[in-house]
């Protein structure tokens, strides 16, 4: 049961032993709650036999008082424990579900990221999993419960008198059918509504992520009327599907209603037939007016666990993504860096970024990427590092090939700096930290004036222990590159790849970085992406790649004496240099 009910509500192990618990003792409670009509049951018989000896009724007062306090504590422990099992299982599942789609996520290949957007796996992991938890604590525990208590509670109550219950209870399959029947047909509108108010989120966060460009281009009416489209049109969504469930479940709850008319009219006739004591007709009545409380809930959380499986195929879509697996064992011989007739095309293309790609990246060398945008250079060093992993041929380090390592693993051997940069909204200290968690003040310090942080920095108002903002708003993109530098010189790793490293960098600064870069690098394997053939002047060796192949490769000099593709763009970048100065002046 505990398998069934892990892989049904996609649960831990532990999650899943919690809800039994959790359902459990609503049960207890649901079935407890009945309590207080046996009591007044026999509180009445008592009064009716009192009067009928002529004993005063207020012989039994205390014990029937008595009795009801105990009734009142008891009650309150059993919720007490209900409570405890519910809601605080229910949040640590909640808690470890968002560890578990994180861990996931963090070991898939970049492919994923490439197809699902940001602001709908940001929803996943808060809205989702928050709609989840009001499920696993409200809804779904209830659910189980309220018909596992019903179910107990009517077999006592046939037994007691058949007829009585049949009148009390006929009502219930009917309402269930009403509220279940309509499943289709809220999941379709449900379904509708959820891919609606993703689109506002996708359109909100989009607005955010480009409010420079908005405001620049004058676009903020289009964009707010863009806005207020979506919005209506995920209100409208929302108001369909509320509506639908709503009828059906208000529906199945009023019929409910019809079972406490039945009940009256059966007893009635019975008590007439003297075929039911009078007394055990108002105990029929109080449990009627007591059991279709619960059950009305029940219907309303059918309804509502009807989006829960939505949710869940959500999680499970990204959960049953395959991960990037290998081996931890991982001892390469030396740090050469081998692309063995690579192919690789992005996930639903059918055109290929790099075909039939080989070259050698040495240990101890500088080798550089150069060639036209779009022509695989940056795909070329992802697939270096195992972001993602090649359509045939293969890639190895140290002659091992990387599939088949562990890509955490072969991480640690590499420092990297993108085009793109990202920063976290923390002090400069500590985003430069990310290079090595245990370094020291002293050596991080090191490594940002290396980098040439520290001219800028000093200028800030509390030193390296500056908050940068989000993605490090607060500084300019040549000072946010330097970080960067900064912490791939920190990791101080045997491979470095460089992806435009420099490009946002003045001439003066970038002739320094690049100066302790080749101090900093030595003996290291290097892969350095640039479009300025000045940054790539000093290169070991230059792989030219055009259209996902590579054209030419070679030493810098020997391609401008013999190859065509590298000097053809050398002497493009000199005339449009020469150009430029030749204007200016």
């Amino acid at each position: 049961m505990i398998k069934k009910l892990q892989r049904i509500f996609a649960l831990s192990e532990r999650g899943a032993k919690d809800l039994v618990k959790s359902t459990l003792w609503t049960v207890i409670c649901n079935i407890a709650l009945m309590l207080p009509v046996g009591v007044i049951m026999a509180t009445v018989q008592q009064l009716l036999n009192s009067a009928a000896v002529g004993e005063s009724p207020m012989s039994q007062f205390w014990l029937y008082t008595g009795l009801s306090a105990a009734l009142l504590v008891l009650l309150y422990v059993l919720h007490y424990f209900q409570y405890a099992a519910l809601y605080n299982a229910t949040f640590l599942e909640s808690a470890n579900r968002r560890i578990s789609i994180a861990e996931t996520m963090r070991r898939l290949p970049l492919s994923f990221f490439g197809k699902r957007d940001l602001s709908d796996l940001t929803a996943t992991m808060i809205t989702d999993c928050a709609q989840l938890d009001q499920m696993f604590s409200h809804h779904i525990p209830m659910v189980i419960a309220s018909c596992i208590s019903t179910t107990l509670i009517g077999i006592m109550l046939f037994v007691m008198n058949w007829r009585m219950a049949l009148a009390i209870l006929w009502v219930v399959p009917i309402a269930l059918v009403l509220t279940v029947g309509t499943k289709k047909l809220q999941d379709k509108y449900g379904g509708r509504s959820i891919l609606k108010k993703r689109a506002v989120t996708d359109h909100i966060q989009e607005g955010l992520e480009t409010i420079r460009n908005i405001k620049a281009d004058n676009l903020e009416e289009s964009y707010l009327s863009e806005l207020d489209e979506k919005t209506e049109i995920a209100e409208n969504g929302c108001i369909k599907a509320e509506l639908v469930g709503g009828s059906a479940v208000s529906t199945a709850q009023a019929f409910l209603k019809v079972g406490l008319a039945t009940t009256v009219l059966v007893g009635i006739s019975q008590v007439k037939a003297e075929k039911l004591d009078f007394l055990f007709f108002l105990g029929f009545l109080f449990a009627a007016a007591r059991i279709y409380d619960p059950i009305a809930l029940t219907l309303q959380n059918i309804a509502a666990t009807f989006n829960a499986k939505l949710y869940i195929d959500r999680m499970r879509a990204i959960q049953e993504e395959p991960i990037q697996t290998g081996t931890e064992d991982f001892e390469p011989n030396g740090f050469d860096i081998v692309f063995d007739h690579v192919d690789f095309s992005y996930q639903g293309s059918d055109e290929g970024v790099l075909k039939d790609v080989s070259f050698t990246a040495k240990q101890g060398e500088v080798t550089a990427l150069v060639g036209p945008s779009g022509g695989g250079k940056s795909t070329a060093t992802k697939l270096a590092a195992r972001f993602w992993d090649a359509g045939a041929g293969k890639i190895t380090l140290g002659g091992v090939d990387v599939s088949s390592v562990d890509p955490e693993i072969l991480l640690k051997y590499y420092a990297i700096v993108f085009q793109d940069v990202v920063l976290f909204r923390d002090t400069i200290m500590e985003n430069i930290r990310l290079g090595r968690r245990d370094a020291s003040d002293d050596e991080v310090i090191s490594a940002a004036k290396a980098a040439h942080c520290d001219e800028f920095v000093q200028g800030l108002p509390e030193k390296y222990g500056t908050l940068i903002g989000e993605n490090g708003a607060t500084l300019s993109g040549g000072e946010r590159q330097r970080i960067s530098i900064a912490r791939a010189l920190l990791k101080n790793s045997p491979i470095v790849l460089l992806d435009e490293a420099t490009a946002s960098l003045d001439v003066e600064n970038e002739s320094a970085v690049q100066k302790a870069l080749s101090h900093l690098l030595h003996g290291k394997t290097v892969i350095i992406i640039a479009h300025r053939m000045r940054t790539v002047a000093g290169s070991d060796k230059i792989v030219v790649l055009e259209g996902g192949r590579v054209v030419e490769q070679g030493a810098p000099d020997e391609l401008m004496k013999n190859g065509k593709a590298f000097r053809h763009m050398v002497e493009l970048q000199h005339k449009s240099t020469t150009w430029t100065l030749g204007e200016n002046a």
